[in-house]
């Protein structure tokens, strides 16, 4: 009977949070697009030639390959992530691999944020979650040394390709190897990520040297850093990470935030507390490991690399498989009531998604009608934004490139002499956009 029942409420669960993330992006005005998902979707529509270097090309290519069923940029890359979150769950459920502790991850306001991005955090994730998946086979003895070999460097260059920061997954994968050096599965894990480590060596000299000379020392910064500003900026990071409610602060401020920290803070020494109270097996002491060194060498890379500040994003790759151990240790303790916390999670997320609601569909009407009308539909766009100050400029270039993704923000006022050349008032006086209230 209890398994009945939980299969009940884990179909409702999949149901719900695969509607809140279509309604996710439906319901913003710019259908959840961020500055990177503009180069992306660029990338992507200019594949084979290389647009940038900045991300690694997978990403855009899956996008550019989603295409070909007929969708364009912007809706491929909505598609990949609702496959993405589908895709985590169908493994869990079909491999019997943590789906219950995956399933309420995924319903977190903060994860369905992820999926409905159009960003390639959403396609790391299943992959991430099925180097897990492989690592406990190789923990547990159940692969010989090759196929070990084999399928954890191929998932490590794979994820590579997708995002940069799994850099960090490979060196924690690397450390891991070494600080078990006795156990039988230390040598797969050592000679997986420096196989990796090959690849980024070449992929480098290769690709990165030949497209971009200069690129590190273009992107390395040095110089003093305010490090009790980025310690604050950290703590701040983890306490909305690790909130399963609200993920945002209030860029206001205000005591509303005090109740956001606080809630994260709560849930971090709670998660603290049960990980020293109920000992960890080798591959939950596995998870939580590439979880804090993936969140260490994200903080430490501040200071050599130009960061966003850190939050639910960022940290949404290593901070994942810590709520799967998290959940596991209390669905040990609170059995189906846990299952509680997705639904208020999704909930809370509802209710601000639907206060603060665009609408992308008809704003997208109107940028659509704008570049016809201009016949700038199949144009390389530029568009000029006056500074990082300029909110809505940047914003309207957001929500025109979800219909044009061959277009580049320029800083340039010479630019805005080109008909090409797009401006905020140019179009704005043209078009009327369903904003969102608090976002």
């Amino acid at each position: 009977m209890i398994k009945f029942k939980e299969k009940y409420i884990q179909s409702a669960l999949v149901i719900i949070t695969v509607m809140m993330t279509i309604l996710r992006f439906l319901l913003n005005e710019k259908g959840r697009i961020t500055p990177d998902s503009i180069r992306f979707m660029r990338f992507a529509s200019r594949l084979p030639v290389i647009d940038n270097t900045i991300a690694p090309p997978g990403y855009p290519a899956a996008i550019r390959l989603v295409t070909y069923l007929g969708t364009d940029e912007f809706w491929s890359s909505k598609i990949i992530g609702i496959v993405s979150l589908l895709g985590i769950l169908f493994f869990a459920w079909r491999k019997k691999f943590y789906f219950r502790e995956a399933l309420l991850t995924c319903s977190l306001f903060s994860f369905v944020s992820i999926f409905s991005f159009t960003l390639s955090e959403a396609l790391l994730l299943p992959f991430g979650f099925i180097l897990l998946y492989v690592s406990d086979l190789v923990i547990r003895e159940k692969l010989q040394f090759r196929k070990a070999v084999f399928y954890l460097s191929f998932l490590l260059i794979l994820m590579y390709t997708i995002r940069y920061n799994a850099l960090f997954i490979i060196g924690a994968c690397g450390l891991f190897g070494l600080l078990h050096l006795r156990k039988k599965y230390s040598a797969a894990f050592t000679v997986s990520a420096a196989i990796a480590c090959v690849y980024i060596l070449a992929y480098k000299f290769l690709f990165i040297d030949y497209f971009t000379q200069d690129y590190l020392k273009n992107v390395l910064e040095d110089g003093p850093h305010n490090v009790p500003q980025l310690l604050t900026e950290l703590f701040q990071g983890l306490c909305t990470t690790f909130n399963p409610f609200i993920h945002i602060a209030s860029p206001g401020g205000g005591i509303v935030n005090y109740g956001i920290y606080g809630v994260g803070c709560i849930n971090l020494m709670c998660m603290i507390f049960l990980f020293f109270k109920y000992q960890l097996n080798q591959t939950e002491s596995y998870f939580i490991f590439i979880g804090i060194t993936g969140i260490g060498c994200t903080f430490l890379i501040q200071f050599f690399y130009p960061l966003d500040v850190l939050d639910y994003r960022l940290l949404a790759p290593f901070s994942f498989p810590i709520w799967i151990i998290y959940f596991r240790k209390l669905f040990s303790i609170f059995s189906l009531k846990l299952y509680a916390v997705g639904a208020l999670s999704l909930i809370t997320g509802g209710i601000f998604t639907w206060l603060s609601r665009g609408d992308y569909l008809e704003n997208r009407k109107e940028v659509s009608r704008y570049l016809k009308s201009e016949k700038l539909e199949t144009a390389t766009l530029r568009f000029y934004v006056n500074g990082p100050d300029d909110m809505e400029g940047g914003q309207m270039a957001e929500l025109i490139s979800t219909v044009n993704p061959r277009i580049t923000v320029v800083k340039t006022p010479e630019d805005t002499l080109k008909r090409t050349t797009l401006t905020y008032h140019k179009v704005f006086q043209k078009i009327k956009i369903h904003k969102n209230k608090y976002q």
